[in-house]
């Protein structure tokens, strides 16, 4: 998993803190866990986080910053409106989902989530639907798709139905499957009649 952040030694305390968490779950891994793994002291990493869940505010915000990223590129690709749809929902995910739901500690992860970033989830989904919004009104401009509600709209019902998709697969590979159903869904919807 690839982090967006400022500085390398920050990377690198935000890689050893994801490989924690995934290994040993939230609660159980500790600043000691995750100094040691980034190769620094204790003090050292107070100096760059005051504790985990300011760690785990900041992994939050590289995974948005990430999706935000590949969804653009993927939905201004050339090629078939199913593929970009496809591409950019697998985006929207990204390496962290299969990271989380390949871990033992997938669930606590989850919920870790909603309990110290839920703000940050808000912020983050509502940028994503933004970019679907955006997206979707200049693909309707250029007579490439046909909406059957409001752009905003759509993009928030992009961004629940891969909530959606998510919170009921029951493996990485059933929500993959999912996420591409869902875009085969979506592009046959929005593709003009002709």
């Amino acid at each position: 998993m690839t982090f967006s952040a400022p500085d390398t030694k920050t990377q690198t305390i935000l890689a050893a803190a994801w490989a924690g968490f995934s290994a040993y779950g939230f609660r159980k891994t500790s600043m000691d866990d995750i100094a040691r793994a980034a190769g620094m002291s204790r003090p050292a990493l107070y100096l760059h986080f005051k504790n985990k869940e300011a760690i785990f505010r900041a992994l939050v915000e590289s995974y948005y910053d990430e999706a935000r990223r590949h969804v653009t590129a993927a939905l201004a690709q050339e090629g078939p409106l199913s593929q970009r749809l496809a591409q950019a929902f697998a985006a929207h995910g990204g390496e962290t989902m299969e990271a989380m739901m390949s871990s033992a500690h997938g669930m606590e992860l989850f919920e870790a989530t909603m309990n110290v970033a839920g703000d940050m989830i808000d912020r983050g989904e509502s940028q994503l639907q933004g970019l679907y919004a955006e997206w979707l009104r200049e693909q309707e401009a250029q007579g490439a798709v046909v909406l059957t509600a409001d752009a905003d709209a759509m993009g928030r019902l992009f961004c629940a139905c891969l909530k959606g998709v998510k919170h009921t697969a029951q493996s990485y590979d059933d929500y993959r499957l999912g996420v591409a159903t869902y875009a085969a869904l979506c592009a046959q919807g929005l593709t003009p009649a002709g």
